[in-house]
């Protein structure tokens, strides 16, 4: 019986038969389905999937017509790091910009967060100055709201994380309402001095990696910055498929954030001004890459299908059915890429 080449959720090869990847496609998609309750691919669609993943070529590609625009995180730090060699971020941006082709640029801290970035972001706007008078491209700076950066000992606030083991939860929500507050002047300050070099446009990156507070956060700084400076786009990337409710009580005009997958998110987003929206689906590196990409394009059809603003798919190490590895296999990648294209209808990656 012939068999595949395919992988893992962590990278690893693994060779499946067509009954294998076809049955877990349909669990992939069965396991969205019940999570997020939206509706399933159709029966072209898994056809189609299915033969992006069997495809014999090592990297597939799509049409010209179908090619889509990339945004980043924290890419202006990445180049130097995996290479081990010394380059300052505007050398790495004319990098990206001139030999790698990019249609955008990511710069920020190496500690990427807000807070971090507050005290030294007056030498940051001069790196950003830097690179935006050598590239052309749009430009971006990044950061995450990083709500545990708040918490005690470094922070001024509680922290949550011990709170509510003990049971108390009220002093934990108080906590995370507090933080919230500190959080929105971070990024909103981060935000205003960017703005006076010239910046593209704010990341806020990995929202709600703390849970329903964290990106409250993201959703109130976004309102802000969108309303003092409308010509600045605002990017808004996930940091998992669902909303975990660390609080539990949180709204956001009228809606409670715990829970929400991401075709709810996009909406909110939407209403806090966002221009660009991330959409994430988190890796399971246990499952195969077929049940992973199955999952990753329900979830992410069900978002391009009410989506006013464009979604920009996070693909990257353990998100969008991408394997939970430092390097990504250029194969899976690959078929990633062209499954969330031409099965879902993305506008970026």
């Amino acid at each position: 019986m012939k068999k595949y080449f395919t992988r893992m959720g962590d990278g690893s090869a693994v060779y499946m038969t067509e009954e294998e990847i076809r049955k877990d496609i349909e669990a992939g998609i069965a396991n969205a389905v019940r999570g997020a309750k939206v509706d399933p691919l159709t029966d072209d669609e898994i056809e189609h999937l299915y033969n992006i993943i069997t495809a014999p070529d090592s990297v597939v590609s799509v049409e010209n017509h179908r090619r889509v625009v990339q945004t980043s995180d924290s890419s202006s730090n990445k180049l130097g790091r995996h290479s081990g060699i010394a380059i300052d971020q505007p050398t790495q941006t004319v990098i990206y910009e001139r030999c790698l082709g990019c249609d955008s640029m990511d710069m920020g801290l190496n500690d990427y967060n807000f807070k971090a970035v507050k005290s030294c972001a007056e030498n940051e706007a001069v790196i950003v100055k830097n690179a935006l008078t050598y590239s052309a491209m749009p430009l971006l700076y990044g950061g995450m709201p990083n709500l545990g950066f708040y918490t005690k000992p470094d922070g001024p606030v509680d922290n949550w994380a011990e709170l509510l083991p003990a049971g108390k939860l009220d002093e934990a929500r108080a906590a995370q309402e507090e933080a919230v507050e500190y959080a929105v002047h971070d990024m909103v300050f981060v935000a205003d001095t960017m703005y006076k070099v010239g910046v593209d446009g704010i990341n806020l990156d990995t929202c709600g990696a703390s849970g329903d507070a964290d990106w409250l956060a993201a959703l109130k700084a976004c309102e802000i910055i969108r309303n003092k400076y409308p010509d600045m786009g605002v990017e808004m990337g996930m940091a998992g498929e669902f909303v975990l409710g660390m609080h539990g009580k949180l709204e956001y005009d009228g809606v409670r954030l715990a829970g929400l997958y991401p075709h709810q998110q996009v909406k909110l987003a939407e209403k806090a001004g966002a221009t660009i929206f991330g959409a994430v689906v988190n890796t399971n590196s246990n499952m195969s890459f077929a049940w992973n990409l199955a999952r990753t394009c329900t979830f992410i059809k069900a978002c391009m299908e009410v989506a006013e603003i464009p979604v920009h798919v996070n693909v990257g190490m353990g998100v969008g059915a991408i394997p939970m590895s430092e390097y990504m296999p250029a194969d899976v990648v690959s078929r990633t890429d062209k499954a969330l294209i031409e099965i879902c209808n993305i506008d970026g990656l």
